[in-house]
């Protein structure tokens, strides 16, 4: 998962890009970047780090124009590389800029199409390049000195003919505007929206509306799957759908842990989502137990809390604050090395032996991926002196990798893969393992006020939206994923930076 945000203006932008990305900060903590446009001339900065650290006074300065786009990252498949930073830039046609979030499936074959076709090079191991590429090299076949929002359309349109996977893309177009797009199945969140100013309308584009929200954008609405909005420098506003066949797929994780509870997602409120979710486990807890002996319901800090206190509510049991979160360590999904996320939980959080001792306590997180973080957080709420530790996650059992953006681990990394709740339950030492039932998840996603039919749900069933991901593909991506991968492509990148520098 990454952030991206773009901003047409009718001043300097820089601030408000980076204002934009430190609000969308829980997308990707591992690179951020900014690219502003002045006269015809670029200006970007970006680098490892947080928003914060990536950019300094001086880094602010430079960024002049009233247009530009911003990024922020953390690797997939590709490694952590300065290099794979966004935005990512090619000259021809006009200079283009690209933000991207979400990856393509059809990766290894667009590489050579680029190579032995379009005669593109590509610079680095992201996808993000070469979606790039792909969008200059069908704006450069038009052969217009001043492309047009059809021509622009028209290249969007061969854009999602050619790429397959989950992407949500910002792109500045040097010297004329910025387009954002979707893929044809709406898998990556995508909103756009407009602020009126004494100077006159303008427009933002980004990955969720909080970002919006906070510089005081009003939401438009999401672009649709396979739809496209291009804004010009003069800020005028143009959509199109570019997708012959566009079905709506949006990934469901977005839900249970990605997304920020103050965002609306295609018309869904999180926060409300998470509160249904709430619901549901305690209507299942109430089936299978309804003589439960629970005394406390604590969440663990933060995206489980809304969850959390309305399972506590419906059940009418206390709920409690037990943990208390050092905001200054990096989210644990996040982190590349099982190492780093096991050392990472001690350091994060810790526990209020009150609300522990001698209770039977339901702990309440949003999703259990490889169960390296619960089975700490169980064992600490035993230290603290709970009589029984149950636990419940706000998700099914994810027991397959995702490939549209989001950095699952490999297969057999998944805790839940090929075992039984039971079987979970003991591998991370729960007394009693609560998890959603898909049906019910997808029905406090998608049953509010808008109705959404389908979502991605490949991680908890295993059934991919694209239709084009298979045994040899998930081969493929596990190599690529698994810990010890990463661990040598970062050392490599290292001795790289050692030997240039």
């Amino acid at each position: 998962m990454c952030g991206i945000v773009g901003i047409v203006g009718k001043s300097n932008v820089n601030q408000a890009l980076y204002d934009g990305l430190t609000v969308l900060q829980h997308r990707g903590q591992d690179a951020a970047g900014i690219v502003t446009s002045h006269n015809g001339r670029l200006f970007l900065r970006k680098d490892n780090g947080l928003v914060r650290d990536v950019f300094q006074q001086r880094h602010m300065q430079r960024l002049v124009g009233n247009v530009g786009i911003g990024h922020v990252r953390y690797p997939t498949a590709g490694s952590s590389s300065s290099a794979e930073a966004q935005p990512f830039y090619v000259n021809s046609p006009y200079g283009i800029t690209l933000a991207h979030n979400g990856n393509l499936t059809n990766v290894e074959q667009l590489a050579k199409e680029i190579y032995e076709s379009d005669l593109r090079h590509v610079n680095t191991n992201s996808d993000s390049e070469v979606l790039l590429n792909v969008f200059a090299h069908e704006l450069a076949v038009r052969g217009k000195l001043q492309p047009s929002a059809d021509d622009i359309f028209a290249a969007v349109s061969s854009v999602h003919e050619r790429c397959v996977g989950g992407y949500a893309v910002v792109a500045m177009i040097t010297g004329h505007g910025i387009v954002g797009f979707r893929d044809p199945n709406g898998i990556r969140p995508i909103v756009f929206g407009q602020r009126h100013t004494d100077d006159g309308v303008e427009y933002m584009i980004a990955s969720e509306s909080v970002s919006l929200d906070v510089l005081g954008f009003t939401l438009i609405r999401d672009l649709a799957p396979g739809e496209a909005v291009y804004i010009t420098e003069e800020g005028e506003l143009f959509t199109r759908q570019c997708a012959s066949n566009p079905k709506y797929s949006p990934c469901i994780f977005e839900h249970v842990y990605l997304a920020r509870p103050d965002s609306i997602m295609d018309g869904v409120s999180v926060y409300k989502a998470r509160l249904r979710m709430g619901e549901k486990l305690a209507e299942k807890i109430r089936r299978e137990r309804p003589n439960h002996d629970i005394d406390v319901v604590i969440p663990i800090p933060d995206t489980s809390r809304t969850s959390a206190l309305e399972l506590a509510n419906h059940l009418g049991v206390k709920f409690r604050e037990g943990f208390v979160k050092n905001r200054y360590i990096g989210r644990t999904f996040i982190m590349p090395g099982q190492a780093a996320r096991k050392k990472s939980v001690r350091q994060k959080l810790n526990a209020i032996e009150l609300e522990f001792r001698g209770k039977n306590v339901m702990l309440v997180d949003d999703s259990i991926v490889r169960g390296t973080t619960c089975k700490q957080i169980i064992q600490m709420a035993r230290d603290a002196g709970a009589k029984n530790v149950y636990f419940c996650s706000a998700a099914p059992a994810v027991r397959y990798p995702n490939v549209y953006g989001i950095d699952m681990p490999s297969v057999h990394e998944l805790i839940a893969h090929n075992r039984t709740t039971e079987q979970v339950a003991e591998l991370i030492g729960a007394d009693w393992l609560v998890y959603q039932d898909l049906p019910d998840l997808i029905d406090a996603v998608g049953g509010g006020k808008v109705k959404i039919e389908n979502f991605d749900c490949a991680v908890f069933d295993g059934k991919y939206v694209t239709g084009d991901v298979d045994a040899a593909y998930l081969d493929k991506i596990e190599q690529a994923r698994n810990d010890a991968s990463k661990s040598k492509v970062q050392s490599v990148s290292e001795i790289i930076d050692l030997h240039n520098n």
